[in-house]
């Protein structure tokens, strides 16, 4: 994925949850989390890391990196 809002959605939506619910899980308004998956704003690395813990994944899978190894 290219774009951080769109890797940011497929996670809150594999996991089954909307914005409202995710927004009280996380301790932000559904407003942020609205504009960080249209890719208005970046989230903060503290939120990003609050995001990451939540799923129990990776900063780099949270903003869909594909971590390429060494050739």
């Amino acid at each position: 994925m290219n774009n951080y809002g769109e890797a940011i959605k497929y996670q809150r939506e594999l996991a089954g949850i909307s914005i409202l619910e995710l927004s009280k899980k996380i301790g932000t308004s559904h407003q942020n989390i609205s504009r960080w998956e249209r890719g208005e704003v970046t989230p903060s690395i503290d939120f990003c890391v609050k995001l990451a813990n939540f799923y129990g994944i990776s900063l780099d899978e949270l903003i869909g990196r594909d971590i390429k190894t060494p050739s």
